[in-house]
């Protein structure tokens, strides 16, 4: 069981390696309850491997990880989802053969009516209703994510980790889905956002955290990380 004022994410002191080469040095990561929290930093600075072991895919070789206050080292990925973390990887991860329809049923394995989980993402996206008997693969990069984001909710997360939300899409469908990503966080849902591309998610992020060479730089209100920012990306595009 879950404690219920514990954060739904903690990484404390989190170590990892690739055989002898270590790439995190001491991570620490909370995403509290009900918060966007949007991990930064450019390619190279360890944010792929963090969320490898937050979600149980890679192992700490040193520090702890709990998730709503329980100790998740070793546990499989199933099991993290049974405890309500829900992953959306780059690249959306839904079936392209599939229709968007088929696509929303597939998730009611969890036990949910397939009517009910159809009705709900629709209301939530409703570019979904308009494509509900569409082919995935034929969809808009921006519509995939809709889905892949509607498939992940309808396991009814605690914690939902978003792995470069904007990777290939239009500034204004990202700002689109970003406004849909904080209205979910309203609902009570904590959202851990992995980004490249910081600019896309400081407008919705509570805390932000910026990585670099595997260590954790800056943490801290968005408002507050402009220099840190700055140094972090040498002057790249965010």
């Amino acid at each position: 069981m879950t404690e219920p004022t514990a954060p739904l994410l903690e990484l404390r002191n989190v170590h990892a390696a690739y055989g002898r080469i270590e790439v995190l040095h001491g991570i620490d990561l909370v995403v509290p309850r009900g918060q966007v929290v949007a991990l930064l930093g450019p390619n190279g600075a360890g944010k792929t491997t963090t969320l490898l072991v937050a979600t149980g895919q890679h192992p700490a070789s040193q520090g702890c990880v709990h998730v709503g206050g329980r100790h998740v080292n070793g546990v499989k990925p199933d099991e993290l989802a049974r405890l309500g973390l829900c992953t959306i990887p780059e690249g959306r991860g839904v079936f392209r053969s599939l229709t968007v329809r088929e696509n929303l049923v597939m998730a009611s394995y969890r036990g949910l009516p397939a009517d009910q989980i159809i009705e709900s993402a629709v209301a939530r996206f409703p570019r979904l209703g308009e494509r509900i008997g569409q082919v995935a693969g034929t969809l808009s990069g921006g519509e995939q994510q809709m889905l892949a984001m509607a498939r992940g909710l309808a396991t009814d997360p605690g914690l939902l980790i978003i792995d470069e939300l904007s990777m290939g899409l239009a500034p204004l469908i990202v700002a689109e889905l970003y406004e849909i990503v904080a209205g979910i966080a309203t609902e009570g849902v904590s959202i851990l956002v992995v980004e490249q591309f910081a600019r896309t998610v400081l407008g919705v992020a509570d805390p932000a955290v910026i990585m670099q060479h595997g260590h954790v730089v800056a943490a801290g209100p968005p408002a507050d990380l402009e220099a840190e920012l700055s140094a972090a990306y040498l002057g790249a595009s965010t």
